[in-house]
């Protein structure tokens, strides 16, 4: 049986649940389906920046590499915000496509680790069962 998986509508606030504990332990991970925006710090800590090049070049420099390695969608100059690169299929680069799970759970952002906190609709998250 092949597990049909609902992706995260943002533009549907109003479809998202209010979060509560465990809630991911049965969740499909739609929330790894949006768009995660990220901050120089989080690129060193998830390993695809190293500290010296976070502290020798300039975060437009970084950018750059970044994006032609096809690791980040978008650079917000104005701001110093990366946007990670997704799959074709909308999922995060770090989500395991059969697991739904975070390959890099330990070192994920700040967006990720703070989620649903801060979202789209704090306090609630696109949960979907499995």
């Amino acid at each position: 049986m092949k597990l049909a998986i609902r992706h995260a509508d943002v533009d549907r606030l109003d479809t998202w649940t209010r979060y509560r504990s465990g809630m991911c332990d049965s969740c499909v991970a739609n929330c790894c389906t949006m768009p995660v925006e990220v901050k120089l710090p989080d690129l060193v800590r998830l390993q695809l920046v190293d500290a010296f090049e976070a502290e020798h070049e300039t975060p437009k420099q970084i950018a750059k590499r970044l994006s032609k390695a096809g690791l980040i969608d978008h650079f917000n100059f104005k701001n110093s915000i990366f946007t990670l690169a997704r799959r074709a299929s909308g999922d995060c680069q770090f989500l395991d496509a059969k697991t739904r799970r975070c390959t890099v759970y330990e070192l994920r952002p700040n967006t990720c680790r703070l989620h649903p906190q801060i979202s789209p609709r704090p306090g609630h998250c696109p949960y979907a069962a499995q």
